[in-house]
């Protein structure tokens, strides 16, 4: 996903390359549903929407954990092939997160990766931030 330390940097570095008012910033409205372990350049991650990571959760009984240092939720489960997953995806919290900058560095707006996979609190959150044309 997008972790809020590594978002900065790049904003960081992007403001000082053209005007911040020119700048939109991408959102992503998706997760990732990861295997494990983890190996290099052979384990692949599924795509997922927000909202079916949060029935992932809901089916296998796993917990929803929030990582304050990178500002999103996540979890593991352990599937009926007796595979771990560890999924990373985004909420309320962490989408409040990310717009959140569009005003603290003074971009333009926001663009969303992927609007295809509906989830409510992705407009819930906008709409409360922001007036939506």
């Amino acid at each position: 996903m997008a972790p809020i330390p590594e978002v900065r940097a790049v904003l960081d570095y992007a403001v000082t390359e053209m005007p911040p008012e020119k700048i939109f910033l991408g959102v992503p409205d998706y997760g990732y549903d990861w295997p494990l372990p983890f190996v290099q350049g052979r384990t692949r991650a599924q795509s997922i929407s927000n909202q079916r990571a949060i029935e992932l959760a809901i089916r296998y009984g796993a917990e929803i954990l929030y990582d304050e240092t990178a500002q999103s939720p996540h979890f593991r489960y352990t599937d009926a092939a007796d595979t771990v997953h560890e999924v990373w995806f985004e909420d309320a919290r962490s989408m409040r997160a990310k717009l959140s900058l569009i005003a603290e560095y003074g971009f333009r707006g926001a663009g969303f990766w992927n609007l295809m996979r509906p989830f409510s609190q992705t407009w819930l959150t906008l709409a409360e931030l922001y007036d939506v044309l």
